[in-house]
């Protein structure tokens, strides 16, 4: 065990000491890695990466040490995590000794890694141009492409390596080949703003307007790049055409305006691209600009002819888009051009609309003080307040009002600027803003709700508070809030508490308890709040709904299902032990249904095993039967619910317990192929020496069932059975419910079980 420690440390020694050899005595560090092989240190351990001694020689120029380690190996082309050889590195590293003792030594020149880039793409990509030449010199293959379609001229022109690109292209490499995005080595070049590469990729003739996957040509990758600036001018200057449009319709004109692009822009301009040229959304450089916030460059297309009143997106102006976006330096210098601020888009909206849904006062008040109409609605009935009061815009909300704006504007929905920040409003600043300057919170939208509704329905306990301190909640609630306007009465059939609760808002819900007396509101189904928290399965509403009183046996109108039936049927068994544990009278727990269906019923049908053993814990009858004279378990023969049925047997089900058409839970099982129900149903009856090989009302037999639907291993484990190995019930046997049925499988098992006689059996009409 001591020599397998030392050589164990002797392993972790090697690795470290060809990092350090970088940098210190590589004559010592030499020496050191000697003494360690003579001491057997493992040649092919591996670090975190999965690099061996040789990746890291090889990537810090340790040639020494890699004469020594290379004859104690057998493979030299071994992959690190990244699927990178020694020569990978020594590429990367630019080591050409090292490359030249590894080619020697049998390294793989075009192994890839797991990107599938060769060692003549990492020396391209770092300019290593001997190591590029030593490779070539060895068979590299220099039109190889990584997973990505990239060639080593990709790799040099990206990163600028001139040389490099040179040589490669001195050895007649297609300089338009496209990788898988479509983009030639002039497009990547341009994109990494690398001037050098661009102008040698021109002189020799690279296309200069060839579009990519997107449409998009070198001069779009210029205009957009970070540092493109000199490689846009050496394109226009070689004939880029400056109009080009991509795939969406954006030429290098939008694209300067997308990215800020000053400079460029005036070049591209002088060139000359066409100033409101439209994308595919009808957009020009101008609405881009605007909704970018570039000034420099709206202020240079407005003076090379641009069109402010031109519509783009929606029909809007660029001024919309500058105003939404909330650039008040851009909306002013738009204003200067000068036109009607109150045209609106294909949705009429002004591009007041668009700075209150934005949010920025400067903009807003900018377009108030030009005179912008602040009543004005959209095709929606929508004024600027509503865009405020539905983004929570205090500041614009407070300017609005302040201006004279109406806070009981009716849009073509019915809703007021209280119903939009009664949604969206979690702080409550909106909405308190607007009940203090008169808004009515019982005006009710054409579907009935008012402020109240949305509040509860988005869960905004602060809103509810603050319409309670200033209406009783169900004073509101009895009144329609549109008197005022001559409006008929319109009344929801759902109440708050309903929205609430069916959305889990359980802080909003104890708001609503404290000023709602009647917890038990129905909807036009019947259903109560506490039958929807009960459904959805939110426990805290639930919770909050019993302490306050809520009935937990109400029936809805049409299944008449109470809320215990809802947590069974959906599985909520927090929900459930809540509404048992609280309900009177005790046998609650086995309430019927319209059909006489009990929770334990629901829980087995939907394969709710937690819920069926609360049910069951707490007393539930497990053999209660519905009008159909069917019993849970006879449920989960249907279903195949194994847990469930399980729970059933231990709690004693009858497994022979008939429904009204003489079916047990035994015919269930087998007609529907639940195999492991069926066992179990078998093995119940065995142990109660009951009789499994009942007929139904019309003679049949489990048997009969199994072999009507095909269910073949049923069949098997059914004529294991010794009461089931003669003929019982209908004369219309079960070979003949095999047989009618084409079931091959089943007819083989009865055949070989039975005996070859049952072939000429015949049913009651001689056949």
């Amino acid at each position: 065990s001591y020599h397998r420690t030392m050589k164990r440390e002797l392993h972790c020694m090697l690795l470290p000491i060809l990092e350090m050899q970088k940098s210190l005595n590589c004559l010592f560090y030499l020496e050191a890695v000697q003494v360690l092989l003579k001491h057997s240190a493992d040649v092919n351990a591996r670090d975190k990466n999965w690099q061996t001694p040789l990746h890291i020689a090889a990537a810090n120029k340790a040639v020494k040490c890699a004469e020594a380690l290379v004859p104690l190996l057998s493979n030299v082309n071994v992959s690190d995590r990244a699927g990178r050889t020694a020569l990978h590195h020594a590429a990367f590293s630019g080591h050409g000794e090292m490359v030249k003792l590894l080619l020697s030594r049998g390294a793989n020149i075009n192994a890839f890694d797991k990107k599938d880039r060769r060692a003549i793409h990492w020396a391209a990509y770092m300019g290593h141009i001997e190591v590029v030449k030593l490779l070539v010199a060895h068979g590299a293959e220099v039109t190889c492409k990584d997973k990505k379609s990239y060639t080593p001229l990709h790799a040099a022109a990206s990163s600028g390596m001139i040389s490099v690109v040179k040589y490669l292209l001195d050895l007649g490499v297609d300089m338009n080949e496209p990788n898988a995005y479509g983009n030639t080595p002039l497009h990547v070049a341009c994109y990494n703003g690398q001037d050098v590469v661009v102008n040698e990729l021109i002189d020799c003739g690279a296309n200069v307007n060839q579009k990519n996957e997107k449409g998009f040509t070198p001069l779009h990758f210029a205009a957009a790049s970070t540092h493109g600036a000199l490689c846009l001018e050496l394109l226009v200057s070689n004939g880029a055409d400056v109009n080009m449009k991509s795939k969406d319709g954006k030429t290098p004109l939008h694209m300067t305006a997308l990215h800020g692009r000053f400079s460029r822009s005036q070049t591209i301009i002088q060139s000359g691209a066409v100033i409101d040229c439209e994308d595919k959304n009808g957009n020009t450089p101008l609405h881009i600009a605007a909704r970018y916030g570039h000034e420099l460059l709206i202020n240079t297309l407005i003076t090379s002819g641009a069109d402010t009143a031109k519509r783009g997106i929606h029909g809007m102006f660029p001024l919309h888009l500058a105003a939404l976006s909330g650039f008040s330096d851009c909306c002013r210098k738009l204003l200067s051009s000068g036109f009607d601020i109150d045209t609106p888009d294909d949705f009429g909206r002004t591009c007041l609309h668009a700075a209150a849904a934005g949010g920025n006062l400067e903009c807003l008040n900018l377009l108030l003080n030009t005179g912008a109409d602040f009543n004005k609605k959209d095709k929606f009935g929508r004024s600027p307040l509503h865009y405020a009061a539905a983004n929570c815009n205090y500041q614009c909300l407070f300017a609005l009002v302040g201006s004279g704006a109406s806070v009981n504007d009716l849009d073509e929905r019915g809703c007021t600027p209280l119903h939009y920040a009664a949604t969206s409003d979690t702080d409550g600043k909106c909405l308190e803003y607007l009940l203090r300057n008169d808004a009515n919170p019982g005006i009710r939208d054409k579907q009935g709700y008012n402020a109240v509704h949305y509040s509860a329905a988005y869960g905004h306990r602060l809103c509810l508070q603050l319409i309670a301190s200033e209406t009783p909640l169900d004073v509101l609630m009895e009144t329609s809030g549109t008197d005022m306007l001559s409006d008929s009465d319109n009344r929801a059939t759902i109440s708050p508490l309903h929205l609430a609760a069916y959305h889990g808002h359980h802080q909003a819900l104890e708001v609503l308890v404290q000023s709602l007396l009647d917890l038990d509101v129905r909807n036009s189904s019947g259903r109560t709040p506490l039958d929807l928290a009960a459904f959805k399965g939110h426990v805290e509403c639930v919770d909050v709904l019993i302490n306050q009183g809520a009935s937990i046996l109400v029936k809805d109108y049409i299944l008449k299902r109470t809320p215990i039936h809802a947590a069974a049927t959906n599985g909520h068994s927090e929900c459930l032990r809540l509404l048992i544990g609280n309900a009177e009278p005790q046998n609650a727990v086995d309430i019927q249904d319209g059909n006489g269906q009990t929770p334990l019923m629901l829980s087995v049908l939907n394969g709710h095993t937690d819920c069926v053993y609360s049910l069951l814990n707490k007393g539930a009858n497990v053999d209660a039967k519905d009008k159909w004279g069917r019993t849970a378990l006879h449920r989960g023969a249907v279903t195949g619910h194994e847990e469930c049925v399980d729970a059933l047997l231990q709690h004693g089900a009858k497994c022979l317990f008939r429904d009204s058409k003489g079916r047990t839970p035994i015919h269930l099982s087998a007609a529907c192929g639940h195999i492991g129900v069926l066992g179990a149903l078998l093995q119940s009856a065995a142990s109660v020496d009951a009789n499994p090989a009942l007929v139904d009302n019309h003679g049949y037999t489990a048997l009969h069932w199994a072999c009507y639907n095909g269910h073949e291993t049923c069949v098997e484990l059914l004529l294991e059975q010794e009461v089931f190995q003669k003929m019982e019930g209908n004369a219309f046997s079960p070979l003949h419910c095999a047989v009618i049925n084409d079931n091959e499988g089943a007819a083989e098992m009865l055949i070989d079980t039975l005996g070859a006689s049952i072939v000429n059996a015949t049913d009651s009409k001689g056949r």
